[in-house]
């Protein structure tokens, strides 16, 4: 059915978690790839005794590169982006498969309804404590609590897991690894969908899924995404998410433009932050010789050359 892609880096038992939620809370038969960076706390030896089919980096290569990494391996025709410390609970992708049935062919993004341990400010999730971790999940409850729940899809709301499909995703060329190691990146690929005329924004009420909450961000040179974002496009994120995803629950968004117009402050905040040297500068802060964590696999082989 979906094509699952999890990066991931020295999180293993969050991963383990993660993957056998999936397993067991599945209606459908899913493919699991994972990127693994590093993996020398037993990710990579682990991932090679279940079979998972994945791709591996020397070092932490970001999560931009690592999902487009394991997104090659996909064989299904919806790719759906999942983190590592994220549990899925009963009926989390047959909701999806509702929600894509009513779709048709329109091109959209689609997401769960998030459950998040502590309030962080953002009101699309729901906020109730069922552990930060493994080691203190309380797995019966959040059951109990996520059958109980009473959501409904919301549109103009990107949140994560991210479902679309391979055709969309390929179209916009997936993640964009400018933003290594990954702060922005989801809004850069929002942007990328509005301009290829995906309007369908939606978190689908009845895919509820558990995240225990930033297991890697902490641990990482953060890339200052806001305004590689803004020198990327001449948009701020806030204007982008305000004025055009937000929109899209309303009559009205048809009406809107198919390139995304900055307003004042935009363009002055713009002017302020081209003295600077975004993002080259955030690259080479975050690794400065990140070839050196990839592996290349690919070379041409008499098969390739030969005519069928």
């Amino acid at each position: 059915m979906f094509s699952i892609l999890i990066p991931t880096w020295n999180n293993l038992p969050y991963l383990k978690l993660c993957i056998d939620s999936i397993r067991r809370h599945s209606a459908h038969e899913h493919e699991i790839l994972v990127h693994v960076n590093d993996g020398s706390d037993g990710t990579l030896e682990w991932v090679r005794e279940q079979g998972i089919r994945h791709t591996w980096s020397k070092g932490n290569v970001g999560v931009c590169i690592a999902v487009n990494d394991i997104a090659r391996l996909a064989s299904h025709e919806w790719l759906l982006y999942m983190n590592d410390d994220m549990y899925c609970t009963p009926g989390w992708d047959t909701a999806f498969v509702d929600a894509l049935r009513g779709l048709g062919n329109t091109p959209a993004y689609l997401a769960s309804t998030m459950i998040e341990p502590t309030d962080t400010g953002n009101a699309l999730v729901t906020v109730a404590h069922f552990g930060t971790g493994p080691a203190d999940f309380n797995e019966a409850r959040l059951l109990d609590f996520a059958a109980n729940m009473d959501t409904v899809d919301r549109d103009g709301v990107a949140l994560q897991p991210t479902l679309v499909s391979r055709e969309l995703w390929l179209r916009v060329g997936g993640y964009s690894i400018e933003f290594g190691p990954g702060m922005s990146s989801d809004d850069d690929f929002l942007i990328k969908l509005w301009l290829v005329g995906c309007r369908v924004f939606r978190s689908v009420g009845a895919s509820r899924i558990y995240h225990f909450g930033c297991r890697t961000t902490g641990r990482i040179r953060r890339n200052r995404g806001s305004r590689e974002f803004l020198m990327k496009w001449g948009i701020s994120q806030r204007d982008f998410r305000h004025n055009y995803l937000g929109q899209t629950g309303n009559p009205a968004a048809g009406t809107l433009p198919n390139v995304p117009r900055p307003g004042f402050m935009s363009r002055l905040k713009r002017v302020l932050y081209a003295f600077g040297l975004y993002p080259t500068e955030d690259l080479e802060a975050w690794e400065p010789n990140l070839p050196a964590q990839l592996q290349h696999t690919a070379a041409l082989t008499d098969r390739d050359t030969s005519r069928q």
